[in-house]
């Protein structure tokens, strides 16, 4: 146990290594909980999550938190074509047999809420719930053009406290009342230290993914994916600032699901973290998710 948490190592169908932070007790009558991280971003981004649901005294429960290919722990993939959705996908089902899990109550940041919506179309018996993390079935490509203009693209800082003002620089519109702690925390998901200083936790070549992206032609509407959530309650987080889901596209989806719970959260932007009421609002959906069973 390393920091609260099991490394656990799984092989993907093409044998590269993925890597997942695993919490809590690995049996128990507790529905698990599985975290999927934005594009760039890793499983350290649901700790404070994590810790709070696998340490619970009333009722703890096991927290998978998972890096995809070419993020954190988990292998580059040689070939960038392979950091797509749909492998990605492919991956988290392979995680997910490995350690034994056949159902729980998903956590998906952005691109983690993409994968979400897809296992609820190809394995629904998987779902008993869902977070969808600053993510809808509409994407606004403001967003995009913003997460394209740095991933990848970043310059290289000498310290944390550096790294963390290059995030400002980029996000502080988002972000408004960001401390400097927390710029730097948010710093330290997105680089690590090695004895050569500061290396990114992700492979540059993911900006390729995003380069990919005809930004001209309309981006593709996911409502079918998101109608396939219908079955299970869902939670829908929304930073106030966000360029990524808007409020409307918010509305619309309370309107199409009669079991999602929707929170803004202000003076925040793509995407909000998981700590103090968003962390209890996570709680409720859990046992909303396990009442319905």
């Amino acid at each position: 146990m390393n920091g609260g948490f099991r490394d656990l190592f799984v092989s993907a169908a093409d044998g590269l290594r993925l890597y997942a932070r695993d919490y809590g007790p690995e049996i128990g009558g507790a529905l698990p909980v599985v975290c999927l991280p934005g594009l760039a971003r890793t499983s350290g981004d649901f700790h404070e999550l994590a810790e709070a649901l696998s340490r619970d005294e009333a009722r703890p429960r096991r927290v998978l938190s998972l890096d995809y290919r070419g993020r954190g722990r988990s292998d580059w993939d040689k070939d960038w074509r392979n950091y797509d959705v749909r492998i990605e996908l492919n991956d988290t089902l392979q995680v997910l047999t490995a350690a034994g899990i056949d159902q729980a109550v998903f956590v998906g940041t952005s691109r983690g809420g993409l994968i979400t919506m897809a296992l609820g179309a190809i394995r629904p018996t998987l779902l008993r719930g869902a977070v969808l993390n600053d993510v809808g079935p509409v994407i606004e490509g403001k967003g995009l053009v913003r997460i394209r203009s740095y991933v990848g693209k970043l310059p290289q800082p000498r310290t944390m406290q550096e790294a963390g003002q290059i995030l400002k620089r980029i996000s502080d519109a988002q972000f408004p009342r960001f401390t400097e702690e927390q710029w730097e925390k948010l710093a330290r998901g997105t680089w690590h230290e090695n004895g050569d200083g500061l290396r990114l936790n992700y492979d540059p070549k993911l900006m390729k993914t995003l380069e990919a992206i005809d930004l001209e032609m309309p981006l593709p509407v996911l409502w079918p994916l998101f109608e396939g959530l219908a079955p299970v309650p869902v939670l829908a987080v929304r930073g106030g600032n966000s360029d990524l889901l808007s409020a409307e596209t918010l509305r619309a989806m309370q309107e199409k699901h009669p079991r999602l719970t929707a929170i803004t959260v202000p003076d925040q932007g793509h995407a909000p973290a998981f700590e103090g009421d968003l962390i209890e609002a996570v709680r409720r959906l859990i046992a909303e998710a396990e009442s319905a069973a």
